[in-house]
């Protein structure tokens, strides 16, 4: 798979796709480049002056690019967060003020369908990219775990790994685990269509090692066995026996998945984020991400350094997983 035939796909799919980082240039720009290119009907959230005024400083022409104005749906937008939250406390006020802010608008757009997905980050801390999607959105109704995962593109798309969690959750318990190795198993099997091998991973190997701080993903391991026995899965397993098949059989020979693991469950938000840097630096592996799972629609979110093709292919991915949920 590669970047190509994830924009190839998400043009078939014909999504409406909100964004809310809307003045900065690399938003404008992608933008620029999805309409130009059909990948999805974008819509910049904002303040119309705003958003024209930066684009006309980059030079760039968006006058057929939707713009939704914030304030015209500050009312609407109100009643439906006190709707969805004044039994946990928000207050009028409260509900008014998030209101105008781009990103509660554009979650409450994908809620009621009045956008498909939306893609933010660019601008906005992943934090409050998250607050945005769970209190407008909320989680769908299979799980009660918001996480994230990276798809890791190696050049030239030979290989595809799904990396997760590396964004979301710092210390995950094993019923997080189990959640978060679900969600990443389907989102690898919707973006990539290949057959999942899952491992869980950790510094040790089918027991080789021996600490309190394995039995979370020990756990993980064998819950998520039971529960999806018809998924390849296994755990504990240290990296190499994972992914090399040589090495495989020497430490895990009875393992399904064969050193052959194309999703990555890590431990926790150390491991995870070391990890899928260290491939993206060293590896020169694309990494898409964090996005955003456990969302009943997709809210996706970026990172702050990102680049204009970064947007474009998260909006690619989340075009996708929107014709999906």
């Amino acid at each position: 798979m590669t970047l190509e035939d994830l924009q190839e796909r998400a043009r078939s799919k014909k999504q409406r796709i909100a964004f809310p980082d809307s003045t900065d240039s690399r938003t404008i720009f992608a933008v620029r480049y999805l309409v130009d290119n059909n990948v999805c009907s974008p819509v910049l959230i904002g303040n119309p002056v705003d958003i024209e005024s930066s684009a006309k400083e980059i030079n760039v022409n968006i006058g057929d690019v939707e713009i939704v104005n914030v304030k015209s749906h500050v009312s609407d937008t109100t009643d439906f967060l006190l709707l969805r939250r004044a039994h946990k406390g928000l207050s009028q006020t409260e509900a008014q003020e998030l209101a105008s802010s781009p990103l509660y608008t554009a979650g409450f757009m994908v809620a009621t369908g009045l956008v498909d997905g939306a893609v933010a980050g660019s601008q906005s801390t992943t934090s409050d990219v998250l607050r945005a999607g769970i209190v407008t959105i909320g989680t769908r109704p299979t799980t009660s775990t918001v996480s994230s995962f990276f798809l890791m593109i190696w050049p030239g798309g030979g290989q595809v790994l799904t990396y997760s969690d590396c964004g979301v959750i710092p210390q995950p318990t094993s019923e997080q685990l189990v959640d978060i190795a679900r969600d990443a198993s389907l989102n690898h099997e919707l973006l990539t269509g290949e057959r999942l091998r899952i491992a869980f991973l950790s510094f040790s190997t089918k027991g080789s090692a021996d600490h309190e701080s394995l039995n979370d993903i020990r756990n993980a391991a064998t819950a998520f066995k039971a529960l999806y026995p018809e998924m390849i899965s296994d755990g504990e397993l240290q990296v190499d026996a994972a992914m090399v098949p040589s090495i495989a059989q020497l430490k895990a020979p009875e393992s399904p998945v064969l050193g052959q693991a194309n999703v990555l469950i890590f431990p926790d938000l150390n491991a995870g984020n070391i990890a899928y840097k260290l491939t993206q630096r060293l590896a020169g592996a694309t990494a898409l991400g964090p996005i955003i799972q456990g969302l009943a629609k997709p809210y996706c979110d970026l990172s702050r350094g990102c680049s204009a093709e970064d947007i474009v292919n998260v909006a690619s991915i989340t075009a996708i997983m929107a014709a999906n949920a």
